[in-house]
């Protein structure tokens, strides 16, 4: 139906000067058009977008037509006298229902796209996505699948040492992994402030936002990799928020699922694992730089005012249980400082502070392992 219109739209369009009749063309070749995305709820919404777009334009040209035709016929030059029709029932009714009529024919295609953006029942696969400052967590409801997707983009692109990449600050190290064909539901929620979860290619755009659990829903139908980003203003990193989806076909989906059920499997019997020094130094380093570095900076010397410096600070040199403590928990003085408990595993909770307290000079020559993780967080 509502390509029907576009047509028809489109046909009336050409009796305008030819700007006009291009101005979907060069809208799309300059990136300032809606994308028509690759589901049917992202294309039904485009067609409704230019549905009434040429609505307007078409109410733009008849309303400014008559304005300009009426100044330049009946101009004060050639004695025209202005007509007075005050409280004219005929003018007011015309006034009244014409508009009425337009929005009525506007409302109807509005409210069935409507309708099927909020459609959310019959799922075939629920995802639980999380915001937090500032990366996604996603959660494969009724599977152990479960991970973190953060910004790659290499911080020496981010600092201008680099030339930047094609898909500068749109690459994750984890991307969401989804079916093809398949009704895929989301559950957004926040850890703590509010984001919103974007990627205009699926038509899928929903605040995420604390103690709450918003719903939205797609269902793509070409395998391929879609990005988006948060778009909402949340942190001093939103802007390095960004989301991938990769649509596999579900064969490949299914081998995906079972791949990552395993290894999380594995990560649960590394809890059990007793790791030496290096080990977890190494671990420790790449978990520091890919977590903490953003905000106490690669050399650890946080940034003055802001983040604190883990070189010689009181919780890296001081006693174990209160690194422990405000790494797991979090800081209540310092909302900036998350809790890390539920974001990192054992294994990399334990390395990283390991290398923390052993790093930038540091030194305490410390060592801990997964199972003492484990064992604070059930002392709690």
């Amino acid at each position: 139906m509502l390509r029907g219109f576009n047509r028809l739209f489109a046909l009336l369009a050409t009796s305008v000067p030819a700007h006009f009749a291009l101005a979907e063309e060069g809208a799309e070749r300059w990136g300032v058009n809606m994308t028509q995305g690759v589901t049917e709820v992202s294309r039904t919404t485009y067609d409704l977008h230019m549905l009434i777009f040429w609505i307007c334009v078409l109410i733009g040209i008849a309303v400014f037509g008559v304005m300009f035709y009426s100044m330049w016929r009946h101009r004060k030059s050639k004695g025209f006298q202005a007509s007075q029709f005050h409280e004219s029932t005929a003018v007011e009714l015309v006034w009244t229902i014409i508009p009425t009529l337009i929005l009525v024919a506007m409302a109807v295609p509005a409210t069935k796209t409507l309708y099927d953006i909020y459609d959310t029942g019959e799922a075939d696969l629920d995802i639980m996505v999380t915001g937090y400052q500032w990366k996604w967590k996603y959660d494969y409801l009724g599977s152990d699948v479960s991970f973190f997707s953060n910004l790659s983009t290499p911080r020496a692109q981010i600092d201008n040492q680099l030339p930047k990449g094609p898909d500068y600050l749109l690459e994750v190290d984890e991307p969401l992994v989804v079916p093809v064909g398949k009704k895929i539901r989301f559950l957004l929620t926040a850890n703590d402030v509010i984001h919103a979860w974007w990627v205009p290619e699926l038509a899928v755009k929903r605040d995420a936002i604390p103690g709450f659990i918003n719903e939205a829903w797609t269902r793509i139908e070409e395998p391929g990799i879609y990005r988006g980003q948060c778009a909402e203003l949340c942190g001093k990193d939103h802007g390095f928020m960004p989301i991938v989806v990769r649509a596999v076909p579900e064969a490949e989906y299914t081998a995906w699922l079972g791949e990552r059920a395993e290894a999380a499997a594995k990560a649960r019997e590394l809890t059990e694992k007793t790791f030496t020094f290096d080990e977890l130094y190494a671990q420790g380093e790449k978990a520091y730089n890919r977590t903490c570095a953003a905000c106490h900076q690669p050399n650890g010397q946080g940034v003055p005012g802001a983040f604190p410096a883990i070189a010689g600070s009181k919780f890296a040199t001081g006693p174990l249980d209160g690194h422990l403590d405000i790494v797991i928990n979090g800081s209540k003085k310092n909302p900036a400082m998350q809790a890390f408990g539920e974001q990192l595993s054992e294994v990399d909770l334990a390395a990283v502070i390991t290398y923390q307290r052993n790093a930038f000079g540091n030194n305490m020559g410390d060592t801990v392992q997964p199972i003492d993780i484990l064992n604070f967080k059930n002392k709690q």
